[in-house]
């Protein structure tokens, strides 16, 4: 797990659920601490396509952030790309959940 003294920011995530007939569906909104990482680089969506992320940010595990889903984090408002779980299984290592962003 991620060290506490790094969760340097607060991050509003409103969980993508789908579409409905007046656009996309979001679920209530939660406040998580996390880590932002603002660097333009080059990831691969869910489909596989090449797509440019301006923000990664790092979760405590267990936090559920879609694809799709809207983050507020430093002012911004931004769209979530992927979404990964790292977890060490039991190994000694910082599992956190990877979130990159639009």
């Amino acid at each position: 797990m991620l060290p506490d003294w790094l969760l340097r920011h607060e991050a509003t995530i409103e969980p993508f659920q789908g579409e409905g007939a007046y656009g996309v569906i979001y679920d209530d909104a939660v406040t998580e601490q996390c880590l932002v990482d603002d660097e333009r680089r080059l990831v691969r969506d869910a489909q596989g396509l090449e797509t440019v992320s301006d923000t990664t940010i790092f979760f405590r595990p267990g936090v559920h952030c879609p694809e799709g889903s809207r983050v507020t984090v430093n002012g911004r408002v931004t769209t979530v790309i992927a979404s990964y779980a790292r977890d060490g299984g039991g190994l000694p290592t910082p599992d956190h959940v990877e979130v990159v962003c639009r």
